[in-house]
């Protein structure tokens, strides 16, 4: 499939370049995406982030060099971009539980991570519940934060927000401000290569506001619309779905417009809600 085939040719330009400063942009434009669907979709396919997978194969063959042969060990963290010996130290034995030093001297056990190779695997044993519709283009407003390129440093901004917006009086402002489709507590994220990465938290609205908000204007797009309910944990067990079993097989791909989780219920025990994804037909 044409889908997985451009995961593994990003995969193999990783290790044409392992060696070099790699540049997400670069490596998620040789899959034919944005540089946040491809993290997004490495992650949840690979069950780690790109960062950490990159670190990972650069540890592993740190290792390989320093038991193979007379190279320093400054000239082995130079060569997989370390120009501080001790970040060199400390990424070396987050992989293997030691030293570099120690590998010098011989006889030490060491973790090998191969290169990574995707494949279709069908699943489907679950259902999932989703709507394919074209919607214009609409105004949301709310507060919003910028986002890390390397998506998994933003795994402790947005439940952050969240958490702020719901004690200083936002979500309930901003409930009261919301008067038109998608009705629900938005969060939206804006992460395609034109703009400022950014989290809003917001609804949807053709109302004034003050200063306290900011106002962005959703593309016109056609959406993939699914929905689920549960705890606030198993939506992300869905979106990891639709990326892993609905979009290698769906007819379609990630469009140029934000990411959208639609909360209409907000009891946090039994959430009922929407995931919006951006899409075109291939």
């Amino acid at each position: 499939m044409e889908w997985i085939k451009r995961l593994n040719k990003a995969i193999n330009y990783i290790e044409e370049n392992i060696t070099e400063e790699l540049d997400y942009d670069q490596v998620a434009a040789v899959a034919c995406c944005s540089t946040y669907h491809f993290q997004r979709m490495f992650a949840y396919m690979a069950d780690v982030p790109l960062s950490e997978y990159i670190r990972r194969r650069r540890m592993t063959l740190a290792a390989v060099d320093l038991q193979g042969s007379d190279d320093k060990i400054i000239d082995v963290a130079l060569k997989y971009g370390y120009t501080s010996p001790t970040a060199f130290n400390r990424a070396f034995k987050s992989i293997h539980g030691i030293a570099p030093s120690l590998v010098k001297e011989g006889g030490v056990a060491l973790r090998a991570y191969p290169p990574i190779s995707f494949k279709i695997t069908i699943k489907g044993a679950a259902e999932m519940n989703y709507r394919i519709e074209q919607k214009t283009a609409f105004r949301i407003i709310g507060t919003g934060q910028p986002l890390h390129k390397e998506i998994e440093k933003n795994f402790e901004i947005v439940p952050q927000m969240w958490q702020t917006a719901a004690t200083d009086g936002t979500i309930q402002k901003l409930a009261e401000l919301m008067d038109q489709q998608p009705m629900g507590l938005l969060g939206v994220s804006v992460c395609n290569d034109t703009e400022e990465w950014k989290y809003l938290i917001a609804v949807s609205s053709t109302k004034d506001i003050d200063d306290s908000l900011e106002e962005y204007a959703v593309p016109a797009a056609t959406w993939a619309i699914f929905s689920g309910n549960g705890t606030n944990q198993s939506i992300q067990e869905l979106e990891r779905r639709i990326v892993t079993e609905w979009l290698p097989t769906s007819g379609y791909e990630y469009g140029n417009a934000p990411d959208i989780e639609v909360y209409i219920n907000a009891d946090p025990q039994n959430t009922q809600y929407e995931v919006w994804i951006p899409v075109i037909k291939k």
